[in-house]
């Protein structure tokens, strides 16, 4: 991202009395945060700023009523068909807009904020930064040069996201930078205690349930490093929950000693599986994803499978072999 860019975007916003906000699809806290947090930002600055991201029906994740603004996010068929100006946050291709590809292709303008170093270069604006720690970061940016400044609704949005996307400040993209940014926005006055309690200890017992099962599949692959498990749509039936709810798998499962990736194969309803990799140093998994069409960062990234959960593996170990020789 270059100083012009991040220029042509802020003036484009200032200078905007309407904007549509998207987000990708199946929202964590950084697309979430990131698109409110601006939004909350440009309402008080007088702007309206209408608010979507394309899950149909729209399911917000349990933790998003801690968000500041969540309440007013519409479903994709109330989002504006051709906006003047469209924002879109943490989407590293345009296929993650789901339904809302359709009004960011008949837009006048697109910003696109995002720190996936996959970023397939869609919008007409680029606020992307592959070595950025969140989308949330680069939002905090983009709002420090539209003269800020930043409120307590804003805050607490954008720290969602960085406490998120940098695993709780521990993950390799937590520079002094979004350490300097976090204290800043713990310089308002919200509950940070109870916002990640929500983010990451408000486990529904249903999922608690589900990590039993797919820790009792788990499988390891130690000549390959690697170690793996998967849940259908059957698993989350019985357990009652939703997709959303089995997010943290992964980060229990990348704690295991021995294995440098960590992958999850979650069933999606259409019968496809999404294919969710963690690595501790030894693996660009963005490349990996790159191949199978999806994307991601170096140490986390994914894509979805059209086959099965053995057959997923086996073709994805034999991806991470050819990259680690290459």
């Amino acid at each position: 991202m270059t100083g012009i860019e991040l220029d042509r975007a802020a003036t484009a916003l200032l200078g905007a009395s309407d904007v549509a906000i998207a987000c990708h699809v199946n929202p964590d806290a950084d697309a979430l945060g990131a698109m409110l947090g601006l939004a909350a930002f440009l309402r008080g600055r007088g702007a309206t700023a209408v608010c979507s991201y394309g899950n149909e029906p729209l399911d917000l994740p349990r933790w998003a009523s801690d968000l500041p603004g969540s309440d007013t996010i519409v479903p994709p068929g109330r989002f504006p068909d051709a906006p003047a100006l469209m924002v879109t946050c943490d989407c590293a291709s345009f296929d993650r807009l789901g339904p809302l590809g359709g009004p960011a292709s008949r837009a006048g303008e697109v910003i696109w904020i995002d720190h996936h170093r996959s970023n397939d270069g869609s919008g007409t604006i680029h606020v992307v930064d592959g070595d950025a720690s969140s989308t949330c970061e680069l939002v905090f940016r983009l709002i420090e040069a539209m003269g800020g400044p930043v409120d307590r609704d804003v805050a607490v949005c954008l720290y969602a996201g960085l406490v998120t996307d940098t695993g709780r400040f521990q993950y390799q993209a937590t520079t002094p930078e979004t350490l300097r940014i976090a204290a800043r926005l713990r310089e308002h006055d919200f509950d940070h205690a109870q916002l990640v309690r929500s983010l990451y200890e408000d486990n529904e017992i249903g999922s608690l349930r589900l990590l039993a099962i797919a820790l009792g599949r788990m499988e390891e692959r130690p000549g390959d490093g690697v170690i793996w498990t998967y849940v259908t749509q059957a698993d989350l039936a019985a357990a009652g929950i939703g997709p959303g709810d089995t997010d943290d798998l992964i980060d229990v499962l990348r704690t295991a000693r021995g294995s440098d990736v960590a992958v999850v194969l979650k069933q999606q309803r259409d019968g496809r599986f999404k294919v969710s990799m963690r690595s501790r140093g030894a693996h660009d998994l963005a490349a990996v994803a790159a191949a199978f069409g999806g994307g991601g960062h170096r140490l986390a990234a994914g894509y979805t499978s059209e086959r099965g959960p053995q057959a997923a593996i086996d073709e994805l170990v034999t991806a991470l072999g050819r990259a680690r020789a290459s």
